[in-house]
């Protein structure tokens, strides 16, 4: 939808004053602002077909300057001229008084100064396929409707392009229901079937506010790619298409674990269960092993603690785990820990707030370091789990969950963390030790964390 009119120039794009100049041109005769395309809707264009291209998507790129000049929309829109006063009759209940005095469904292009005009249709020839209306200086022209003269408004535009290109299903976010409504009625009264609909609910910010583009307050797909796999996405986007979401940075470690956890169940299931299993869907059908060893919220607790810099030294952690583990023979797990890391330096290493630990605190730290200089066994997750448990327990903390907030805030410099088992097996018992050690000497408040 390239052809509409720039409204207002973008809050978080560069160029604002120059794009200025361009306001209420279509967006392929808008200047592109990053330079990379011949207008700001070829540039947005590109993008789409990227973003579209990265996940496999088989599709059918259309443009709507590019229809609406090679004719290809060219008999609906006379169906419109002819049916005019059927769509303002379905339009004009859902404007206000003051817009219903100069609405048409009919944009011209002005041929004076290429803008996209919202102004009233002061005549029809439906014989010869035009229209009349006034420049803003005053001036009366005749246009065509068809080649791409005029635009029609985005809602009779939307059930246009339904009539015209045979669209059988269409989905869109819940803001839109009451233009889809619209847009329904439009495409009977142009004498074609409307498609079947699915609306969603809202994406929404931390904060619970709606995305806005003008304001890029949201978390863009190329984002996401670069901290977490194309499939913890798709996850994200497939459950409870009807619940609004927060998209935002924080949502991106638990979507991958729970991905994860998904396909490591779906071997088990049976044919009812895996139809229920997201990755069937993700996955068409054929979801792969998952070759996570250390969930990915592991990762950058590991990261976190060990200082990690690069993904050879979380591979040095990984395969006292895991001796078996490589990045040949686990790529997932390999592409996990590049995430991880970026996702680490970019949110977690410049959010890290260590405190020191309180007096009941530094008795429990000590008595667990001297438990682990003492531990025999093997680097069990579960038996270091009731050790850590056991040692909050004798140490009063009540309720227990505040000794391992003691242990995330203190070691790690996080407000939550792992369950603390499976990091000691993880990170080492040695290692976690020295931890302790410069917990309680106070170098970890002073910035000096064990790796460095």
């Amino acid at each position: 939808d390239d052809m509409d009119g720039l409204r207002k120039v973008p809050g978080n794009v560069p160029m604002q004053e120059a794009l200025k100049a361009d306001l209420n041109l279509p967006l392929t005769r808008v200047r592109d602002p990053f330079g990379t395309h011949a207008s700001f809707g070829a540039h947005n264009n590109a993008r789409l077909c990227a973003f579209l291209d990265a996940f496999g998507f088989e599709y059918e790129f259309a443009s709507a300057t590019e229809y609406y000049r090679a004719g290809r929309f060219d008999a609906m829109l006379l169906r419109v001229l002819e049916r005019f006063d059927a769509v303002m009759e379905i339009m004009l209940p859902s404007l206000g008084a003051d817009r219903q005095a100069t609405y048409s469904p009919f944009m011209p292009i002005s041929p004076k100064t290429g803008h996209v005009l919202q102004v009233p249709t002061l005549e029809r020839h439906v014989e010869r396929g035009t229209i009349v209306y006034a420049e803003p200086d005053g001036e009366r022209i005749e246009i065509p409707v068809t080649g791409g003269h005029v635009k029609l408004q985005w809602k009779p535009d939307w059930a246009m392009r339904w009539a015209a290109l045979g669209v059988d299903y269409e989905m869109f976010g819940k803001d839109l229901i009451p233009s889809a409504e619209l847009g329904v009625r439009i495409c009977r009264a142009l004498g074609c079937p409307p498609p079947e609909i699915f609306n969603y609910e809202h994406f929404n910010d931390e904060k619970g506010q709606k995305i806005s583009k003008s304001k890029g307050n949201g978390l863009s797909m190329e984002e996401w790619l670069t901290y977490a796999s194309p499939e913890s996405l798709s996850l994200f986007m497939y459950a409870k298409p009807k619940t609004a979401k927060r998209l935002h940075f924080d949502v991106i470690p638990k979507a991958m674990d729970e991905y994860h956890q998904h396909l490591r169940a779906f071997p088990g299931q049976d044919a009812a269960q895996r139809l229920a299993n997201p990755v069937w869907h993700i996955h068409q059908g054929a979801a792969p092993a998952s070759d996570m060893v250390v969930p990915y919220s592991m990762l950058l607790n590991l990261a976190s603690a060990a200082n990690a810099h690069d993904e050879n030294a979380l591979w040095g952690f990984i395969r006292r785990y895991a001796p078996e583990a490589g990045p040949d023979t686990h790529p997932g797990l390999d592409a996990a820990a590049g995430y991880a890391l970026r996702y680490f330096e970019d949110f977690v290493r410049p959010a890290k707030t260590y405190r020191p630990a309180d007096e009941r605190e530094r008795a429990a730290l000590g008595d667990l370091r001297d438990r682990l200089a003492a531990w025999s066994g093997p680097a069990d997750p579960e038996a270091l789990q009731a050790m850590v448990f056991a040692v909050g327990k004798e140490h009063g903390f009540e309720p227990l969950r505040a000794w391992f907030a003691a242990l995330y805030e203190v070691l790690l410099g996080e407000a939550q963390g792992p369950r603390f088992g499976g990091f000691i097996a993880l990170f080492g018992i040695p290692e976690t030790i020295a931890l302790i050690d410069a917990a309680l000497a106070g170098s970890l408040v002073t910035g000096a964390a064990p790796g460095d």
